[in-house]
């Protein structure tokens, strides 16, 4: 981008102030920093009472959870309001003053460039100064968010200098969290080593190293109990796994990948091979006793039983619900998963199926409901709206919650349904509520408010029977 040569480029800081108490940078500006070890870093001012210029108290943060105090430094260098590009747009110039160069001037000069056009990089969490491709100054933390890309963070709130934006970078002094990710690295390497050969204790392993031996063993015995039991079902739960750590083989629990190492929980509880197979038992026998087909499928294997079952439930109360609705919301099948029969679903907008989880067919049809329920509501448009008062809601006994909105809506088709929030100063929810029909079957406003109240009681969501009965309005709107 720039015309002159990274490499050989070095920059020269003749601004250096010592720290004093009437000598600060600016509020939020961003200086590099000499620390009293001799070790360079930078950071951004934040006085402890930025009005206060007589009381030196205050740090410099170099990102989220990552500062220094000033108490640690002993001089500082603004890098703001620098703009370099007329320098750098000379192929000749390998040397660049930031200030005077006189007497009593600090001199502090930085090089060793490099750019992420020739395919260097810092290594993670290194605190870099940058040369941007604005020609300003900058600094940050390296963050590699995937193999050969990422930024640099310099605030809080992962505030960061996109690497498209920088044109070349120099690591500044090693720091505790650059060291704790170097030794995590030579930790890395010697675990490797360790586990080229690990060896197996022979009790706890006497059927080997692999882990598919002993699920084999367990679903054996399973079998004997539950006749239907599977590999499937028995892998359903997080599974576990055999493998190297320190050199020698362990037993645990496969929890994923985390920043790029598999991590595995190791089990305990045991000390012998017949140890495992009876954990392993055990770890799946609830799942594969709920995966009896002749209870999950009682009712076969056509998805249209089951959905006609659900879609005849909700319409007695969701009369406008028709199947066009229910099937735009979602769509289910039944098919074979790794050789087991499973209730399937894809929501709108999904591109695949994925099992649902259900261990009864009665479950997986109240599913549906709640899902066809949902539907309904959502094609139903809202053509009214009374909001309980707020001093209404201010009585409201949440046990330390507050009551934000209580709302009824009338629907297109002329049913109703109610919003009601609460929080407190941290926290908060939110629930829907359809008022069914059965509750509009009661004559007077007093039957009404003991059927609605069964749906949304008051001692769970604020407002009671008194409450309600008191307010003249919502009997109105409610249509009594």
């Amino acid at each position: 981008m720039f015309a002159c040569d990274h490499k050989r480029l070095k920059l020269s800081f003749n601004e250096f102030h010592d720290v004093k108490a009437d000598d600060m940078p600016e509020y939020g500006d961003y200086c590099l920093l000499e620390l009293k070890d001799g070790r360079y870093t930078a950071g951004e001012w934040y006085p402890d009472d930025y009005e206060n210029k007589t009381v030196l108290a205050g740090y410099f943060n170099r990102g989220t959870a990552d500062s220094v105090d000033v108490a640690e430094v002993a001089r500082w260098h603004s890098l703001e309001h620098y703009d370099l590009t007329n320098c750098l747009e000379d192929e000749e110039i390998g040397w660049i003053n930031m200030g005077p160069s006189g007497e009593e001037t600090y001199t502090v000069q930085i090089g060793d460039f490099k750019s992420f056009e020739d395919g260097d990089f810092p290594k993670s969490e290194q605190f870099c100064l940058l040369i941007m491709k604005d020609g300003g100054l900058a600094a940050g933390r390296w963050n590699e968010l995937r193999e050969k890309y990422g930024c640099f963070i310099y605030a809080s709130a992962l505030a960061s200098h996109s690497m498209e934006k920088v044109w070349a970078w120099t690591a500044l002094s090693s720091d505790d969290v650059f060291e704790r990710e170097q030794e995590e690295e030579r930790e890395k390497l010697r675990e490797e080593e360790l586990n080229k050969n690990p060896v197996a204790d022979l009790v706890k392993f006497k059927y080997g190293t692999d882990v598919e031996v002993y699920y084999k063993k367990a679903l054996e015995k399973l079998q004997s109990e539950y006749p239907w039991a599977s590999m499937a079902q028995m892998k359903k739960k997080t599974k576990y796994v055999i493998v190297p750590r320190h050199g020698e083989y362990i037993f645990g629990m496969d929890w994923g990948m985390f920043r790029g190492e598999r991590e595995v929980r190791e089990w305990t509880d045991g000390t012998t091979a017949d140890d495992i197979v009876d954990f392993l038992c055990e770890y799946a026998r609830e799942t594969v006793k709920n995966s009896d087909p002749e209870v999950k499928f009682k009712y076969g294997y056509d998805i249209e039983v089951y959905l006609k079952k659900a879609f005849d439930n909700v319409k007695k109360d969701y009369r406008w619900l028709d199947r066009k609705i229910a099937n735009g919301y979602c769509l289910y099948d039944i098919r074979q998963v790794n050789g087991d029969w499973e209730f399937m679903i894809k929501y709108a907008g999904n591109n695949e199926f994925y099992v649902d989880e259900c261990t009864s067919a009665d479950d997986f049809i109240g599913h549906v409901e709640r899902n066809y329920q949902e539907a309904a509501i959502r094609a139903n448009p809202v053509v009214e709206k009374y909001a309980v008062p707020r001093e209404m809601m201010g009585k409201a006994d949440l046990h330390g919650w507050y009551l934000e909105r209580y709302e009824f809506y009338k629907l297109k088709t002329g049913d109703y349904k109610v919003f009601v929030q609460a929080g407190d100063r941290t926290t908060g929810g939110s629930r829907e509520f359809f008022i069914t029909p059965y509750c509009f079957e009661a004559k007077a406003y007093d039957e009404f408010l003991d059927r609605y109240l069964e749906i949304v009681p008051g001692g769970s969501f604020g407002l009671g029977k008194n409450d309600l009965l008191a307010n003249k309005e919502l009997k109105k709107f409610m249509g009594y």
